[in-house]
């Protein structure tokens, strides 16, 4: 129970983080309702298991790319485009008129469900950060800690759906509150999901030129 309960804890940080992964799924959950920021959770979430998979069973050359100068510097240009593009099309891209079911449901339709798996896929797996979280966290918690494979998907059991519940909870509250919205608030919130992201991607970008 400590392990589920130390990867719980480790989740709920996580899920406190205001980064560009909050803004896509509040912006996918108040504009096109539950499924679609569902896909772009979905795609967050296989970015991370992924992630955990490579970063326990490919521990040794993961590390070893973390320890090239030059890897930070390409994965944060990658991530800083990514960002950017995804950024520049939620600003140019106004939303429909309404926001009634109906309206998300034909949103939802015309977007695509890959394309929303694909935004929170992308967003998640080209973040520096994430690469670096779950290689911390594998090395100094599981390896150092002396976990054998029972005890690490405990741990890690505990951590991801954490990760699940929270930003499924957060595409439901965006929902709820998309119910309170007006047009010229969908436009509002648009442009504070496009900025952010572009702001996420230069802050990105500074960093790890910096580094």
């Amino acid at each position: 129970m400590d392990l589920i309960f130390n990867g719980i804890k480790l989740g709920l940080i996580l899920a406190i983080l205001v980064g560009p992964i909050f803004f896509a799924l509040i912006q996918a959950g108040v504009e096109q309702g539950i499924r679609a920021g569902t896909m772009v959770g979905l795609g967050i979430w296989i970015s991370d298991v992924l992630f955990i998979f490579g970063a326990y069973f490919g521990v040794s050359y993961l590390t070893g790319l973390v320890e090239s100068p030059e890897f930070a510097l390409y994965l944060g240009i990658v991530g800083s485009i990514t960002l950017t593009a995804f950024g520049l099309g939620t600003l140019i891209t106004a939303p429909q008129a309404g926001a009634s079911p109906q309206w998300a449901k034909a949103d939802l339709r015309a977007s695509g469900y890959f394309s929303l798996w694909l935004k929170g896929f992308l967003i998640n797996t080209v973040n520096p950060f994430t690469f670096f979280f779950w290689i911390g966290v594998t090395t100094t918690m599981v390896f150092d800690g002396g976990l054998d494979s029972r005890e690490a998907t405990l741990f890690f059991g505990g951590i991801f759906g954490t990760i699940v519940f929270t930003d499924f909870s957060k595409v439901i509250l965006a929902k709820r509150i998309r119910r309170a919205l007006q047009p010229i608030h969908l436009l509002w919130l648009r442009r504070i999901s496009g900025g952010a992201l572009i702001v996420f991607a230069v802050v990105l970008l500074v960093r790890v030129l910096m580094l």
